[in-house]
């Protein structure tokens, strides 16, 4: 399972609201090779499904991942953080040996 914080999704809101993105978009997470620490997170909205996809809602939010990433994102939870020293979106990640200092990239 994936999971979706109150604080992303707020914000997850107020993207799609600005962009107007309509409802059968999703919010796409995956893991790609990268970072300081091995592995780096990606996300987007899509609106197009793969074969392979795994997809979970939670607190009224879509999120869709390929079999490989949630292999790796398995019981993580997606955040939000805002202000001068936010970081923005990140993944609070059980999976995660070790996170670079910016949360971008992980091990495992």
């Amino acid at each position: 399972m994936l999971f979706v914080a109150e604080s992303a999704k707020k914000k997850i809101t107020e993207i799609r609201q600005s962009e107007k993105l309509g409802e059968d978009f999703f919010v796409r997470v995956s893991v790609t090779s990268g970072g300081c620490s091995g592995l780096s997170y990606q996300m987007d909205f899509d609106n197009e499904s793969q074969p392979n996809d795994q997809v979970f809602e939670d607190n009224g939010v879509k999120v869709v991942t390929d079999l490989r990433s949630f292999l790796y994102l398995c019981n993580s939870t997606l955040e939000f953080s805002g202000g001068l020293n936010g970081k923005g979106f990140f993944f609070n990640n059980p999976n995660a040996a070790r996170t670079c200092g910016c949360g971008e990239s992980f091990a495992v």
